[in-house]
């Protein structure tokens, strides 16, 4: 029997705690992470963690509509159940009809978000698990009547495999075993058509203050062509800005490219990541998807935590400006200001220099011998 610390809420403001015990494994079970891309990489991890203890579970995943183009492709054993986050009202009257009559055994509530908490009331099950007190932002302790062990200064991969420890699971190393679609194989190579190194540059954050300048990694590609004699491929989504600076690092740099950006899916880019020797990248959700094919990350972090929301196997090599730029914008180191902190400030990436960038990529180089 696996014991887990419930809050039984009676109105208005009585928390009684008991203990409710269940008996693994489970017959169906709701795990509910909609976004962003990064975060639903690591939610994957600690569904494999469930599934290995709980080979026999049916899992149900409520996911993003953007995210589900990724993570449907690659997990046909999963349902999936999309939501529109812009959530009209028809979408969430959708949503309603589609779990009304559904009983899951466990809720794993992953997204720390009024809108989220909002659907763990349409899930019908009695234990619905979330993020302990300290953690749950947005009040997602009002939603969920049980909790994870506190913790603090994790990983965010870290604290989702807290789910997993609740329920009397030690997950392994975090692993993610997926089977690329044929589609995306052939597509990557289509683009990777032989054995010569490649650097993929995915240059754009949804976070705008995230990103780094054209000119900066117009400078890694020629260093990587010139001393490295890699291949260089600029990845990237179909908005307008990211068009934009695809095009400028195009214009800037003296080394030809090949620019991607805005022309694949996502799982196609994964494809191109299975293929690939480094990626280059802010935080953003393709530094956390080269996770679950392997590949390395060069990723460029001052706005964030790189140890919080780092590329999990890959942060000896990020460039890490965060505690300088917790010196400068905010005047304290940042051992002292809290650990989910963003300093999404003007400026902020220009702490990120060229010479960090190209110093990681050639001790990267030199340490997998990629030549």
């Amino acid at each position: 029997m696996t014991p887990v610390a419930v809050a039984m809420r009676w109105p208005p403001f009585i928390i009684l705690m008991t203990t409710l015990s269940f008996k693994p494994p489970l017959r169906h079970v709701c795990l509910l992470r909609l976004s962003a891309i990064g975060d639903t990489c690591h939610a994957l991890a600690a569904l494999r963690a469930f599934q290995e203890a709980w080979p026999e579970t049916r899992f149900t995943w409520i996911i993003g509509k953007l995210e589900a183009k990724l993570m449907t492709e690659l997990l046909p054993e999963i349902e999936f159940i999309t939501f529109d986050k812009a959530a009209t009202l028809a979408e969430w009257w959708r949503l309603r009809g589609l779990l009304r009559a559904r009983q899951f055994d466990l809720l794993l509530d992953l997204q720390l978000s009024f809108r989220a908490s909002m659907l763990t009331r349409l899930v019908n099950s009695p234990i619905k698990l979330g993020f302990d007190r300290p953690r749950a932002r947005e009040l997602q302790w009002l939603f969920t009547n049980a909790q994870i062990e506190p913790a603090a200064a994790e990983h965010v991969l870290d604290s989702f495999m807290g789910f997993a420890r609740a329920c009397g699971i030690e997950p392994k190393p975090p692993h993610w075993d997926v089977t690329l679609p044929h589609g995306a194989l052939d597509y990557a190579r289509r683009i990777i058509a032989d054995a010569r190194p490649t650097l993929l540059i995915s240059p754009c954050s949804s976070h705008a203050a995230r990103n780094w300048s054209a000119e900066r990694y117009a400078a890694v590609a020629d260093h990587a062509a010139t001393v490295h004699h890699m291949r260089i491929v600029l990845v990237g989504g179909r908005s307008s800005a990211e068009a934009k600076i695809g095009a400028a690092i195009a214009a800037a740099a003296r080394t030809a490219l090949v620019n991607q950006i805005g022309k694949d899916t996502l799982p196609q880019l994964l494809g191109l990541m299975s293929r690939s020797s480094v990626l280059l990248s802010p935080d953003s959700g393709p530094a956390h998807m080269a996770g679950m094919v392997g590949l390395p990350v060069i990723g460029l972090y001052a706005a964030t935590n790189p140890e919080r929301a780092g590329p999990y196997y890959s942060r000896q090599w990020c460039v890490d400006k965060y505690d300088e730029a917790a010196r400068k914008f905010l005047g304290v180191p940042a051992a002292q200001i809290p650990w989910t902190t963003k300093i999404e400030r003007a400026g902020v990436m220009d702490l990120v220099t060229v010479n960090d960038a190209t110093a990681k990529l050639d001790a990267l180089i030199l340490a997998q011998d990629f030549r």
